[in-house]
């Protein structure tokens, strides 16, 4: 059974969701200003992948906030 998440792991996640969005932003404008088609399909491959990236961390967050506690922790 899955344990709540720490505060700690929780702001890990949103540190690298931030991360993930940073480098989606980044691999979608070098992919348009892009020179070549092969340049393009690296860039396209690599926002996909980071773009997975935060769907999963997403979905951590989305499986931790079932199992919060709906109460401050003294």
């Amino acid at each position: 059974m899955l344990q709540p998440m720490t505060a700690k792991e929780l702001e890990y996640i949103a540190d690298s969701m931030s991360n993930e969005d940073l480098l989606i932003k980044q691999c979608s404008a070098v992919s348009v200003g892009a020179s070549t088609q092969q340049l393009r399909q690296v860039c396209s491959q690599m926002l996909n992948t980071h773009q997975q990236h935060y769907q999963t961390l997403m979905h951590m967050l989305q499986q931790h906030q079932s199992m919060a506690p709906t109460q401050p922790q003294q």
